[in-house]
């Protein structure tokens, strides 16, 4: 069996040594925020609905009201509806170990093995998220490429610019401005959220005078992350999902890609001048928890010596907008 065993030191037998700590020590973890973003609610998911779970997209009135006079016909429009649906999915992983292990360790497995599950569970749902978000059709770039004041928009899901400038001031006004001609509406009262890397925000925080612009109202309203806000926007930095992916190089969710999301790391951009960052409005990208992630334990096998813990969760996670004259989602990106 794969797992965590007595007999190798680095499995399972360094559980049990002289003088050995009581305190658990375990390896750094990213923080993770992207699951805290997924801000379209729906209270009709659970068990037993299926394993597709569908939502409608309603249009605006296809011609506007007007002023009429009293003798005329009122007038008349129509709207359409689209309908977006994802595939509610099975997540998880486990660590078997023995019961050799189990008896013999001065520190207790299962509580070792939960901790490891529960940090494994929280990233990978996290990506998942993640996911989604980078799936928005808007995609900005620096006009030409190297334009700190100007940003060129496409919403085929690609961008043909290679970026190569530092994220900067002039950038986040022009998306700022972007999202509100587009009538985005705001995530949190008025103001979108953007997302990205500490590194990949360095060269903007360095121009501003202050970062933490906030009212006395709304500073008790912190997101987890949050670095501050400007231009009715409110940065939030993360390190679980790596940097760079440009178009060439884009996330996919292809088991034993470079690309996957589950298992990439980072990829630069090939001018290595910025990373992506995803500034976003409401309703962006929707979960369907059937059932929320939680803790299982293996029945125990050959006579109660064969052991294991695992995370298990079925739920699923969608773009809420796929269409660009509606998405809700601008990812600053790059070429190549």
């Amino acid at each position: 069996m794969t797992g965590q065993v007595w007999s190798v030191a680095t499995e399972g037998g360094y559980l049990y040594a002289d003088n050995l700590s009581d305190y658990l020590r375990f390896e750094l973890q990213p923080l993770t925020k992207f699951r805290n973003l997924c801000d379209a609610k729906d209270n009709a998911i659970g068990l037993h609905k299926g394993q597709e779970y569908k939502w409608n997209r309603y249009s605006k009135a296809a011609n506007r009201g007007r002023p009429i006079s009293e003798l005329q016909k009122m007038p008349e429009t129509n709207f359409t509806v689209g309908q977006s649906s994802l595939i509610i999915t099975e997540y998880g992983n486990s660590v078997p170990y023995t019961g050799k292990l189990e008896d013999l360790g001065e520190h207790d497995v299962k509580d070792v093995i939960d901790q490891v599950l529960k940090d494994d569970a929280r990233t990978t749902l996290d990506r998942s998220a993640a996911y989604q978000f980078f799936q928005t059709p808007l995609r900005v770039a620096p006009t030409t490429g190297t334009s700190t004041t100007a940003v060129t928009l496409t919403t085929n899901s690609a961008t043909a610019t290679t970026n190569n400038v530092e994220m900067g001031t002039g950038h986040v006004k022009a998306i700022s401005d972007l999202m509100k001609e587009r009538n985005i509406p705001a995530f949190d009262g008025d103001n979108y959220l953007a997302i990205s890397h500490v590194t990949t925000y360095r060269t903007f925080k360095n121009s501003l005078e202050s970062i933490h612009q906030y009212t006395s109202e709304g500073i008790n309203m912190i997101f987890k992350g949050e670095m501050g806000r400007y231009e009715n926007i409110r940065f939030i930095e993360q390190n679980e999902v790596p940097k760079g992916h440009a178009n060439d190089a884009a996330f996919n969710t292809t088991a034993g890609s470079a690309n996957d999301i589950y298992t990439a790391s980072a990829d630069a951009w090939d001018n290595a001048k910025s990373s992506w960052a995803l500034f976003l409005g409401a309703d962006t990208v929707i979960e369907s928890p059937a059932i929320p992630e939680e803790i299982r334990a293996k029945l125990p096998g050959d006579y109660g010596r064969d052991k294991g813990i695992a995370w298990y969760a079925l739920t699923g996670f969608g773009l809420t907008h796929t269409d660009a004259t509606n998405a809700r989602v601008v990812l600053w990106d790059s070429a190549a």
